[in-house]
This record gives C-alpha cells, sequence and structure tokens, in this order.
C-alpha cells in the first residue's frame, strides 16, 4: 500500500542519546527503561523496549538511537513510555535498534 509523503512526514523520527537505562523486569515481556536526550527541542522522554536479548542497560548509555516522538505516550506497567524506540527484528525476531552509523547532534529529525 502506498502512502504520500505527507503522510509520512507527520511521523516525527529523532535522533537522541540515551542517558540513563535500567532493567525493566516486572513488565510483562522483559524491557529495559530508557531516559533519551532527544535535545533541545524535544528534550529528554522515556521509553520501555524489549531489548534485552541483544543489550544490557550499561551498555546502552551513551549510544544513540532513533525513536518516534509524537505518538501519544503508552503506560507500560508502571512507566509511562513517551517514545517509541525503533529496531529491525533478528533471525529470531528479536530487537536490533537502529541508530546512526556516525554521531549526529541529539534530536536531528529523519528525513
Amino acid at each position: 500500500m502506498a502512502i504520500a509523503y505527507d503522510d509520512f512526514a507527520r511521523v516525527d523520527v529523532r535522533v537522541g542519546t540515551v542517558r540513563r537505562a535500567e532493567p525493566y523486569p516486572e513488565a510483562r515481556k522483559p524491557s529495559i527503561k530508557l531516559w533519551i536526550d532527544f535535545g533541545p527541542e524535544v528534550g529528554e522522554k522515556r521509553s520501555a523496549a524489549q531489548l534485552t536479548r541483544h543489550y544490557n542497560p550499561g551498555l546502552l548509555i551513551g549510544r544513540q538511537v532513533a525513536a518516534v516522538v509524537n505518538f501519544a505516550p503508552r503506560q507500560i506497567g508502571r512507566f509511562l513510555s513517551e517514545v517509541l524506540v525503533l529496531g529491525f527484528p533478528d533471525a529470531e525476531g528479536e530487537v536490533v535498534l537502529v541508530g546512526p552509523d556516525r554521531v549526529v547532534p541529539d534530536g536531528g529529525r529523519l528525513f
């Protein structure tokens, strides 16, 4: 199904740097809580992501990730997830994060 460019442009995908990460084992599916800095325009946002197969919280700190920043927040257990971190499934269906291959300014928008 084809979409118009205007449909794509409504999805606000930004790059941010993970500033804090913690395990979230109480989630229905084991996840990691992330606090991501998207620069001065968007600020710091939180996300709960099912990344436990390939990532541990300590190694995520300082990593740049791509996320949709204009979805409505979603309650994940007791944690309010404000952005959707993006990834692709590996051969087993586990999430592999999307991010730039070089450091870019936080808050940069995908185009």
